[in-house]
């Protein structure tokens, strides 16, 4: 792209200096201002879109959570003699211990810093 040069008119005073360069600063803060709006636009849009698959992949999760529990409870039902209750039973607390487990660790790794002032120094420093 190349720069646009406005002729110099030698015979222009300072008043015409400083008019254009507020009509100049005028345009060039337009343009910035649309530009801004373009790229949050097109940011919104791709958030969304985001925000839909992450939807979608949460249902689709939830729906298959919900099959395999069936399934094991099923299972183990028809193991311990077709009492299902026992397989139910089971089933649900095998699933609260790994959920306790997940809590668990999530809060572990949520409580960890995620950076130290002396890294953020070193990622500052080698650019």
């Amino acid at each position: 792209m190349a720069v646009q040069r406005m002729p110099m008119d030698p015979d222009s005073g300072i008043p015409d200096l400083i008019s254009r360069l507020g009509d100049d600063s005028k345009r060039l803060l337009m343009d910035e201002v649309q530009l801004a709006k373009l790229e949050l636009r097109e940011s919104v849009s791709r958030a969304g879109h985001g925000v839909l698959r992450l939807g979608i992949a949460f249902g689709v999760g939830v729906v298959a959570m919900v099959a395999f529990t069936l399934l094991l409870a099923t299972l183990i039902g028809r193991i311990v003699s077709g009492h299902m209750w026992l397989g139910a039973l089971i089933t649900g607390v095998v699933e609260l211990v790994v959920g306790l487990w997940m809590i668990k660790r999530g809060m572990a790794s949520y409580a960890e810093p995620s950076y130290t002032l002396e890294q953020t120094r070193k990622v500052v420093l080698h650019r």
